[in-house]
């Protein structure tokens, strides 16, 4: 396995070197909107210490990370009267990650509506950033 690059796209982000449309962030975690989404609602949730992926993240912070997969995902699924909810997480090339920092995809589900292809179209801020705000409101 690849060491962790500190300039990946994540770590800028979580540096504010690169713009996002945040959700929100603790000592843990950062949620943002995929400006990529598969459905709408599409967000991420990155773990602020930085690891490649699960492979080689530390166990005691997945411990707390996991907690705000779990919030964001029941905000996700009411937020948008979801049907489901899925949550996605890959692990090196080959099984399809992209961004080599850990994150995990929560991508509210619909029945009957098919999810876009990864990374396919670029959102319209001005959506991402209503849909953040159905996030906020919906997180307890």
């Amino acid at each position: 396995m690849s060491a962790y690059d500190p300039d990946n796209i994540f770590a800028k982000i979580l540096r504010n070197e690169i713009p996002s449309v945040e959700i929100f962030q603790n000592k843990n975690s950062l949620a943002i909107m995929d400006a990529f989404p598969q459905s709408k609602g599409h967000a991420l949730l990155i773990p602020t210490a930085p690891s490649r992926n699960l492979l080689d993240a530390d166990p005691k912070h997945l411990g707390l990370v996991i907690k705000d997969v779990q919030k964001l995902a029941i905000a996700s699924k009411a937020a948008f009267n979801a049907d489901g909810v899925r949550v996605a997480q890959f692990n090196e090339a080959s099984a399809g990650q992209t961004v080599f920092h850990l994150h995990f995809h929560i991508i509210p589900a619909f029945e009957g509506v098919h999810l876009a292809p990864h990374a396919s179209q670029m959102a319209d801020m001005d959506e991402l950033t209503a849909h953040a705000e159905l996030l906020r409101a919906h997180l307890s």
